[in-house]
């Protein structure tokens, strides 16, 4: 017969209370024990004594003070994902059936990648705003997180990413999916008419690098018909538009973003002359979060605004 494990126990579990497990969460999160104590509104004495009955309770440090904020250790990385998990199926358990948006007071926290800063962020961040006065967004930049971790500890509700997800764990919806398209500066002599595969091989090419697209179909296209496309710059795509408006370049961009280029910088937008395949946006959540009202209403609200952005976008010219 197979024995409980001691750390099951209901007799240890019963030492626990729900506030220490929100401190451990809230000093995870921040890895500051002033952080925390400011996110959970509590004294700095109330929450060093929070943490001291935790390590006891615990038998381990749990965070190590460093240079750069309280670090975690292995038994606290171990006993994260679980506190995680369990807070946040209990919210979902005492959050009202329905979510009125006019009236809630909560935030969330996205992750976006730079296509979906640039097209998605701003109509995003307008339509809660009107439509929940008392919602906060926390939006941060997508490249150097670690996006599944993030997901699984809570500490992102939603991502806007580039890929799909490939662990069952996660769901996603497509939002945007368009076309890539050549764009140059306005007067450029290439953009007087269609674009020709020989005319695009004749531009200097300028790789966006903080894309995470890949263009690499251009080179094969262009190689089938035998020509060569040199790169002429490689930067990221805060530098793009003025490189792209004072120079001979050419970029490679999906549609929607390079409408966005449009609005700001004095570029045109041309069809490639070949088929290309699609760029995809999608929006990736925690499968916890599937029935929760409030994320159903946030999910539902930026699937919404993607297609309005879609519906808005012009064809690029021929």
């Amino acid at each position: 017969m197979n024995r409980a494990r001691p750390d099951l126990d209901w007799m240890e579990l019963s030492r626990f209370d729900l506030n220490l497990l929100i401190v451990f969460d809230a000093v995870m999160r921040e890895r500051s024990v002033t952080r925390a104590a400011d996110r959970l509104n509590l004294s700095q004495p109330a929450m060093s004594h929070a943490l001291k009955r935790l390590r006891a309770l615990m038998n381990d440090q749990l965070f190590v003070r460093t240079p750069s904020g309280m670090e975690p250790t292995p038994r606290a990385q171990q006993f994260a994902a679980p506190v995680r998990r369990a807070l946040d199926e209990l919210s979902v358990a005492l959050e009202p059936d329905r979510f009125n948006p006019a009236t809630a007071e909560r935030s969330f926290r996205l992750s976006v990648n730079n296509y979906a800063a640039v097209v998605l962020a701003a109509p995003i961040a307008l339509a809660c705003a009107r439509e929940a006065p008392g919602v906060h967004l926390s939006l941060s930049p997508s490249g150097a997180l670690n996006i599944p971790e993030a997901l699984d500890r809570g500490e992102l509700d939603l991502a806007i990413v580039a890929g799909q997800p490939l662990l069952l764990r996660f769901a996603s919806q497509r939002l945007l999916q368009d076309d890539f398209v050549a764009v140059l500066r306005e007067d450029h002599p290439a953009a007087a008419a269609a674009l020709t595969a020989e005319a695009l091989a004749g531009l200097p090419r300028l790789n966006i690098t903080s894309s995470g697209e890949d263009v690499g179909f251009v080179d094969a296209a262009l190689a089938e018909r035998g020509l060569v496309q040199r790169v002429g710059l490689e930067a990221p795509y805060l530098s793009a538009g003025p490189l792209l408006a004072g120079s001979d370049m050419v970029a490679v961009l999906g549609q929607p973003f390079a409408v966005a280029f449009r609005q700001s910088f004095a570029v045109a937008i041309r069809a490639l002359p070949f088929k290309t395949p699609k760029v995809g946006v999608n929006m990736v959540w925690h499968r916890r979060f599937d029935d929760q009202s409030a994320h159903r209403w946030l999910r539902e609200t930026i699937a919404r605004v993607a297609a309005q952005v879609i519906a808005r976008t012009p064809a690029a010219a021929a």
